[in-house]
């Protein structure tokens, strides 16, 4: 039987750039992984972050192995290329940095013991994507690392870092079907426990091909039901050698151009977000609990979707979605511009993405690109081939779900890398960077009159919202609250009119860190989020997107950090789920007014007044104060706004 051993703790860093010779010589400086050497100058502006190679040092003690016993190292992510070394000799490599990979080291065990150190690579080159993109390439060893005892007879460990076998459940009338397809290393015979979600067995057999009478489906956030699959190896004496649980979800699924996504026959359509893996002051050294609350704020907002940007994310997150009923779009790094020497690597990052996630009912489609039209020059040929070979490649690996890539707003609507992928999904930011809100309207009317029988959706839309900036008058380019809010108001009314998007994502469900950025007097950050890069203040603009998603009853004040005003009458704009709404000023009732997600109420401001709205059973209050001049705080004193991914 296979034993994981977490082995984060009391690893030794070192920035030294040199040999394995000299950084042993060296005291190195005493850290836990997750780590990222990135987590303060990736996220402080400039695009001048420390992007080189960097030393890990541990020494591993390990149990006396029995004689049919080997042991691996796993690691979760290494960003992004990085050297193994076993008492000073390079036995292992990797390119790539948000994929599972693993190294047999038994033959390297001396005394009991593995004197490991790691090589981290995040130096600019032209053959490891991603090395052009809105975002920080934070290096280091930023997910778990983990030991694996394992039977030399096992699930092979070594098949572009997946778990060892292939499960397809289907869907057949009413009843499921399991194909498993077991990759084993050495010898054995294979057995396969259904269990329900209670843990009930529901069929044991020795056959890979399995039929699951009157099956429960996996529905999305209404009903995640999950079944765990055990698949066992045993030897001629039914000893269990080597064992593997997974949850599996039984779900069909389509995309109709013109009425969009369709689960388990029923129209849902898809209205979520997307989703970096960092956090301010961390990076992408984020715990297994940051998964878990930044899931949890997804869930409370209603999204039924999260496009997993711009690459493999952690297995973890997945499991997660899986449980909540959360649909995935799940992508590789091939993103903004193609490299001259990065063919083979992006190949082998898609390998890893769906060898390593297939099992997840919560994926329905792979991405394939994102904006790679960006760069043209010189590289139209080479993107369309390449983006060809991505797309066959995910279809030959996996014949169950859907492609899809994000377009540039730049690549046009008769762009043919936009032909390529089952699916297609745009990145518009009309009434952001480009102005006019209406422009949506118009693009995508005239997309439709050549492309009715293409579905098509929106990868990412979205406005920057520092929360210290407010206006009377929210415009364009301002960075306030405010119109971020009023833009996502018109975005969702836009959608909801709109039935034929097959996805639609807003960029981004929380700030994050890109270096290369300098806006709003903020560098460092991209400031789209619903929520701020500590992950802890939910700005306006997500309480507008959960009035149309999340059916629990709720009531939101806008503008309550806008406390201040200059003006002797104003707008209270309040959100909510709720049909009608009441608001109360200095507990006097002002008003009821009926209407659907947004209210607005006027009122007068002489000094200081205390508001309270109440729809049905819920309520929030709010304090506003009269001033005289309109507070210096609030305004943007900068006019800096531009950004750069390359140096």
């Amino acid at each position: 039987m296979r034993q994981v051993i977490n082995i984060n703790q009391d690893w030794s860093f070192s920035k030294c750039s040199c040999s394995i010779q000299d950084v042993s010589a060296l005291e190195m400086e005493k850290i836990n992984l997750p780590h990222t050497w990135n987590n303060i100058d990736g996220q402080d502006g400039g695009m001048d972050y420390f992007r080189s190679e960097c030393w890990y040092h541990k020494v591993i003690d390990i149990k006396p192995l029995k004689e049919d016993e080997l042991i691996y190292l796993e690691f979760n992510g290494v960003n992004s290329s990085c050297k193994i070394y076993i008492n000073q000799k390079e036995i292992a490599h990797h390119d790539g940095g948000y994929s599972i990979f693993r190294v047999n080291v038994t033959e390297f065990i001396k005394d009991n013991k593995l004197d490991v150190y790691v090589l981290v690579d995040n130096k600019e080159n032209d053959r490891v994507y991603p090395q052009t993109a809105d975002f920080t390439f934070y290096g280091g060893i930023y997910r778990d690392v983990n030991l694996i005892y394992i039977n030399k007879n096992h699930f092979s460990l070594d098949y572009y870092g997946g778990p060892g076998v292939k499960i397809t459940p289907k869907v057949e009338g009413n009843n499921g079907t399991i194909s498993v397809v077991p990759y084993i290393s050495g010898e054995g015979k294979v057995l396969i426990t259904l269990l329900d979600q209670e843990g009930q067995q529901i069929i044991q057999s020795d056959k890979c091909d399995m039929v699951v009478e009157n099956v429960h489906l996996w529905n999305g956030l209404t009903d995640p039901y999950l079944y765990q699959i055990v698949i066992q190896l045993l030897d001629e004496n039914n000893n269990v050698l080597d064992e593997i649980r997974k949850n599996i979800g039984f779900r069909y699924f389509k995309v109709d151009a013109n009425k969009g996504f369709f689960l388990n026959g029923q129209s849902y359509p898809l209205r979520g977000v997307c989703r970096h893996q960092d956090l301010k002051g961390a990076g992408n050294a984020v715990s297994k609990k940051h998964h878990e609350d930044d899931l949890a704020l997804i869930k409370e907002i209603g999204a039924n979707t999260i496009r997993l940007a711009h690459y493999q994310h952690d297995d973890y997150t997945l499991d997660l979605c899986d449980k909540l009923g959360l649909i995935i779009w799940a992508e590789v790094p091939y993103i903004s511009k193609h490299l001259e020497n990065g063919n083979e690597n992006i190949e082998q990052q898609l390998k890893e993405l769906i060898v390593q996630q297939y099992h997840h009912p919560s994926i329905v489609t792979w991405g394939i690109s994102n904006e790679i039209t960006m760069f043209k020059k010189g590289n139209v040929k080479k993107y369309l081939e390449e983006n060809k070979k991505l797309n066959d490649l995910a279809h030959e690996l996996d014949d169950t779900r859907l492609t899809t890539m994000a377009c540039f707003s730049m690549c046009g609507p008769f762009n043919k890398v936009a032909k390529i992928t089952d699916v297609v999904s745009w990145n518009l930011y009309f009434g952001w960077y480009v102005p006019f809100k209406f422009l949506n309207k118009l693009w995508f009317g005239f997309y439709r009159l050549f492309n009715k029988k293409y579905p098509v959706g929106m990868s990412e839309y979205g406005a920057e919202a520092m929360i210290n900036l407010h206006s009377n008058h929210p415009h364009v380019g301002d960075s306030t609250e405010e119109y971020q809010a009023e833009y996502h108001e018109y975005m969702l009314k836009f959608y909801a009119k709109r039935p034929y998007f097959w996805a639609t994502h807003i960029w981004n469900m929380f700030d994050f860190g890109s270096d290369g950025r300098n806006h709003g007097g903020d560098p460092g950050v991209n400031h789209k989020g619903l929520v701020t890069f500590d992950h802890k203040t939910k700005k306006d603009s997500f309480y507008i997107c959960k009035a149309y998603w999340n059916k629990e009853p709720f009531v939101h004040i806008c503008g309550k950090r806008f406390q201040k005003r200059n003006k002797k009458k104003m707008v209270v704009k309040i959100y909510s789920n709720q049909n009608e709404v009441e608001l109360y000023a200095n507990d006097k009732l002002i008003a009821k007014k009926k209407g659907q997600y947004v209210f607005k109420f006027k009122i007068k401001l002489n000094d200081e007044v205390s508001l309270k709205a109440v729809a049905n059973n819920v309520s929030d209050k709010a304090t506003f104060i009269k001033v005289d001049k309109f507070p210096e705080e609030y305004q943007l004193h900068t006019k800096s706004n531009n950004y750069s991914w390359e140096k």
